[in-house]
């Protein structure tokens, strides 16, 4: 690959990115690159990326998830009630998925069939999904702590936490997906192109639904790891966490209105994030500003997006 080539990939510009925010933040402090914080990091990363992950594709599409957060309170709940019914872990945990992929499947089937805006549609399933999971705990965390979930959030393999395991799948499994795949180069197209896409026969309303259900599924994988990591399944938990995700894809370089994007920078994008993140909390910066600084972080994000938009 030429100079000309890797100046334009844009992996290699959010990598020298997130390699320079690593630098400043070793020389901030000389806590930032122990090996107990770095496995600290690869926890916080692991539960916003898998949630990138899903958002990348929504956002690749033209749409946007809200409800992600939310999805993911809920798909915990289920796990956490069925388990305090005793029910078997691993049956549990099936059923966390499948209440995440269905609440993705409404979003899609609102947004297609009842033609309500993406960002109207799974604002109402934020509400939906976090009301069903306050409402089945009355507000009262259950206790996991099924060995199955305390090694998915607390165990090591091959020196590597198993949270980082299922950010890798997930990211190989949905690349493949995006670039290798008819589903993918139809999800380009419809956030492309919507009208074009329908005129070249390409079953858009079919495809979103998909794309929804794949965003809840995700969320409910996350939700998993999450589980495994707090050992409880707090009905509150993950509140604007959908933020930190949209956040990351819009870092990662994946244009918000749709049809431009690459998924695997979405993963450098939740980096990035979680290092401003573990960076702010060791300098001992309060998380009221985290919050403030996540904000400006997608304003701006999307202003130089636009603005490259309209370079073109």
């Amino acid at each position: 690959m030429g100079i000309a080539k890797l100046k334009s990939n844009p992996v290699v510009w959010i990598l020298l990115v997130a390699v320079l925010m690593a630098v400043i933040l070793s020389f901030l402090s000389p806590f930032f690159m122990t090996v107990g914080n770095m496995t600290n990091l690869s926890k916080q990363v692991s539960i916003v990326a898998i949630l990138a992950a899903g958002q990348a594709v929504v956002i690749i599409s033209g749409g946007i998830d809200l409800s992600v957060g939310s999805v993911l309170a809920f798909s915990a709940v289920v796990i956490g009630t069925l388990i305090q019914m005793d029910v078997n872990p691993t049956l549990a945990m099936f059923a966390g998925l499948l209440a995440g992929t269905f609440a993705g499947w409404i979003n899609g089937m609102v947004i297609t069939r009842a033609k309500i805006p993406p960002f109207i549609a799974t604002l109402g399933m934020l509400g939906i999904a976090r009301g069903m999971a306050l409402a089945i705990t009355g507000g009262v965390s259950h206790p996991v702590l099924s060995p199955l979930f305390l090694y998915i959030g607390n165990a090591k393999l091959l020196g590597l936490p198993i949270p980082l395991y299922f950010v890798i799948v997930t990211f190989l499994v949905v690349g493949i997906m995006m670039h290798k795949t008819v589903f993918g180069r139809h999800v380009y197209a419809i956030g492309g192109n919507e009208r074009v896409a329908r005129l070249q026969g390409i079953p858009v309303d079919r495809q979103k639904v998909k794309i929804y259900a794949l965003s809840g599924f995700l969320a409910a994988l996350a939700a998993v790891v999450m589980t495994g990591r707090l050992a409880a399944t707090p009905p509150s938990v993950a509140q604007a966490i959908e933020l930190q995700a949209i956040a990351a894809v819009i870092i990662g370089g994946v244009s918000f209105v749709g049809g431009r994007g690459i998924v695997l920078t979405a993963l450098i994008g939740a980096l990035i994030m979680a290092m401003i993140t573990n960076g702010l909390n060791i300098l001992g910066i309060s998380s009221f500003y985290q919050q403030v600084l996540i904000g400006v972080v997608i304003i701006v994000a999307v202003w130089l997006d636009n603005l490259k938009s309209s370079a073109r």
